[in-house]
């Protein structure tokens, strides 16, 4: 009969290790502050800073908050409203911001140790009839399609540094369908050329939180003109970019700054091209395209959803789409496709009107 196993000698124990239980503390605050996205964090504090200001005004207690309270917030907030004291003024708000608002109240419940009862009926029988009365769709802002794109790009001069960078930053944001953030967070290193055009790896997106990384491919235009990777390359050469940020402030004497562009300025580069662009057209006598190229109806997103928009209208499918865009969600996409295939396979024009 064999011998039994030997049973396996354990080392000795480790002794106990003091734990620095303070700084532990500190590095695990500091993780949670980083569970949502920057822009996220600023703007429910910027909500939470309100929802105190409106408290304030009216001697009430934020926290933690009476359901019944935040009910009345809400639809101050709707309403549109002034303090008798003048410390909280408000105009009135759209339901999106609102949902926001509670979002950022009961967040900053759960942080404090509290919960705010969401279920009470007053609260959210209030909600709900304020969605209903209101509506909850969204107001966003014109999309800049294929054949308006290349209106602004004609305002820009490619000779000059400044038309140089805004037609790359115009055409790369389009053919890319990047987010505002995604497109001045590139670095040089983010982009490798190959043969069928550009590869832009993103580090981290808004779909992307955790930094798994993103490729998207940027094809050579068929027109010179109007190609991202062309216009791209002259921007890079014309500033003498080698490295760090791709877009980048440019002084009005023509210098390039070091410092990478703001998604606020991404905004401010396409309102500009889009008033040239209805300059443009009411001196050469297009009333349509002076009427449609008003600055207040276009922002950065509205490349983005320009691609959307112009990508649908092709015939393009939803997961290449998709593919291209980094949406996470498909109904969020098909609220753009919508607006571009409404006149596609139409009923009313079947019928013989």
């Amino acid at each position: 009969m064999p011998d039994s196993p030997k049973p396996i000698a354990l080392a000795p124990a480790a002794p106990a290790l003091p734990l620095d239980v303070a700084a532990l503390v500190t590095d695990a605050q500091g993780f949670m502050v980083h569970a949502r996205a920057a822009n996220t964090r600023r703007a429910y504090l910027a909500d939470w800073t309100d929802f105190t200001a409106w408290c304030s005004a009216h001697g009430a207690l934020p926290l933690p908050a009476d359901p019944r309270l935040v009910a009345l917030y809400l639809t101050a907030l709707v309403n549109g409203s002034r303090s008798p004291d003048g410390q909280w003024n408000s105009r009135p708000k759209r339901v999106a911001t609102l949902s926001r608002r509670l979002s950022a109240i009961q967040h900053y419940h759960r942080v404090a140790g509290h919960e705010l009862n969401t279920r009470d009926p007053v609260l959210r029988d209030t909600w709900r009839g304020i969605r209903r009365t209101v509506g909850t769709a969204s107001v966003g802002k014109s999309p800049i399609v294929t054949e308006y794109l290349k209106a602004l790009l004609e305002t820009l001069d490619p000779t000059t540094v400044a038309g140089s960078r805004d037609r790359a930053l115009l055409l790369v944001d389009f053919a890319g369908c990047f987010r505002r953030s995604e497109l001045v967070a590139l670095d040089v290193s983010n982009v490798t050329h190959q043969k069928d055009g550009l590869v832009v790896t993103l580090q981290r997106s808004k779909t992307d939180q955790e930094a798994r990384g993103d490729a998207r491919g940027i094809p050579y235009g068929a027109n010179p003109e109007t190609c991202p990777v062309r216009a791209l390359d002259a921007w890079l050469q014309m500033a003498g970019i080698t490295d760090g940020p791709i877009f980048r402030a440019v002084t009005r004497y023509g210098t390039v700054r070091p410092e990478r562009l703001t998604a606020q300025s991404v905004a401010l580069v396409v309102k500009r091209a889009v008033s040239a662009a209805r300059t443009a057209a009411i001196e050469a006598g297009n009333q349509w395209l002076a009427q449609t190229m008003d600055p207040r109806y276009y922002a950065g997103h509205s490349l983005r959803a320009g691609f959307i928009t112009s990508a649908a209208a092709a015939g393009v499918s939803e997961s290449d789409i998709m593919r291209q865009s980094g949406h996470a969600r498909s109904d969020t996409l098909r609220k753009y496709i919508r607006h571009a295939t409404v006149f596609r396979q139409n009923a009313a024009a079947k019928v013989g009107l």
